[in-house]
């Protein structure tokens, strides 16, 4: 599953609730975080592979 950043348009992977691969907490600001289904565009480590 992915998670969109709606502010950024970033896509991390993780699900909205919890934290993404690159550890950033989705429950701080949860209207700034929509599910998705597009490619993952975040180069950290944790998300990018």
């Amino acid at each position: 599953m992915a998670v969109k950043h709606t502010p950024t348009g970033i896509i991390h992977s993780g699900s909205k609730g919890g934290k993404t691969g690159c550890g950033t907490n989705t429950k701080e600001n949860p209207s700034h975080w929509v599910e998705t289904h597009q490619r993952i565009t975040c180069e950290k480590n944790g998300c990018k592979n």
